[in-house]
């Protein structure tokens, strides 16, 4: 890889813009406050404080359908082997999240594939994979969509949680990004639309504190939330206490929301650069606008080979993520940027590499 590469290929923000200092802080009062909880061992929801918050973030849940975990993809790994086995038929979104391929076909799941459209998952298609054959289970990230850039519609929302309830299958809430919209309010979960007991939503303080914490949660029907519990304190004791210690600081003290504004508006002007960026140097670019969120998804003309592009651009001193790793099959002349380890005054150059690339495997 060339010195000095711009890379859009992580999803996680470059280091200028996480919290060190505030996250150093609540560290300190951690200890010095609760320091026994931090650092003893804790059960399998985590620390009880965090349950608490969380439940009351999401509008007034009991505690007891909240299980905090080390970051919500450790989280829908338990839930993948709590709920799903082989043969069980699973939607996923085309494209999707990398790692959700991975966990389900390692657990020898069949995959469903369902595509994606400016806003969300195709309905139409969805429903044409109900009439097909029993869904056990359904994988649905519906704010700020990774690797798609898109959100989820409120009517969508609410069709798909009316079809769960009908058809009797699992909606997963994969919901990292919701705390991250440009503009405005979230819409709502799937989870507070949910009275049949179908939905279970995971969020995490990844994307809200940094990468580094490892702290997220589950959240949903209290009886699944218990037995998934149990699991985790049969699996590692509890999450890490330490690190729940310090985000409970955090969101108590006004901290977290403070860093949530501040970083939204970062990811905002790091998008729109990408944006206007595109629009400039590689026309041919098809995508939806993100909303929020760390990710654009792009189509390039057919016939374009993302990998090969990959190679050169890795060259050329700027990366991405090619678009296969994130289809069942397909995305050969897609890929996706995440915007967010690309600080604004940056975004212009990197996709100035990228396009070079372009035109080179092109000539």
């Amino acid at each position: 890889m060339a010195a000095g590469t711009i890379s859009f290929a992580r999803g996680a923000p470059s280091a200028d813009i996480l919290p060190h200092e505030a996250v150093r802080d609540a560290a300190a009062r951690a200890l010095a406050g609760d320091w026994e909880t931090a650092l003893s061992y804790g059960v399998g929801i985590g620390h009880p404080g965090l349950c608490a918050w969380v439940a009351e973030r999401h509008g007034g849940l009991d505690p007891a359908q909240v299980m905090i975990t080390n970051g919500s993809l450790e989280g829908g790994a338990m839930l993948f082997a709590h709920l799903v086995g082989p043969g069980d038929r699973v939607v996923v979104e085309q494209p999707t999240y990398d790692r959700t391929l991975l966990l389900l076909q390692r657990l020898g799941v069949e995959l469903v594939p369902v595509p994606l459209e400016a806003d969300g998952v195709d309905l139409g298609a969805f429903e044409a994979a109900l009439a097909q054959g029993p869904i056990k289970f359904a994988h649905i990230i519906p704010n700020a969509h990774n690797p798609a850039g898109c959100t989820l519609s409120s009517q969508k929302r609410a069709r798909l949680v009316e079809l769960a309830a009908e058809h009797d299958f699992w909606i997963f809430e994969d919901d990292p990004y919701r705390e991250l919209p440009f503009e405005g309010e979230p819409l709502e979960t799937m989870l507070s639309l949910d009275s049949a007991g179908h939905v279970i939503h995971a969020s995490s303080f990844s994307k809200t504190v940094s990468p580094g914490v490892r702290v997220g949660y589950l959240a949903g029907p209290a009886e699944e939330i218990g037995k998934l519990a149990k699991r985790a304190n049969e699996t590692y004791i509890s999450p890490n206490m330490l690190a729940e210690s310090i985000v409970l600081e955090l969101c108590t003290s006004g901290e977290l929301d403070r860093n949530i504004d501040f970083v939204k508006g970062e990811l905002r002007d790091r998008c729109g650069a990408l944006v206007t960026a595109l629009g400039e140097k590689i026309p041919e670019a098809q995508f939806v606008v993100p909303e929020g969120g760390y990710f654009l998804w792009l189509d390039l003309a057919e016939g374009t080979d993302t990998k090969a592009l990959l190679a050169e651009s890795k060259a050329g001193g700027a990366t991405f993520v090619a678009g296969p790793d994130f289809m069942i099959e397909g995305g050969a002349n897609s890929l996706r940027l995440s915007f967010a380890p690309v600080p604004a005054d940056q975004a212009a150059e990197g996709v100035s590499r990228i396009s070079a690339a372009l035109e080179r495997i092109r000539a």
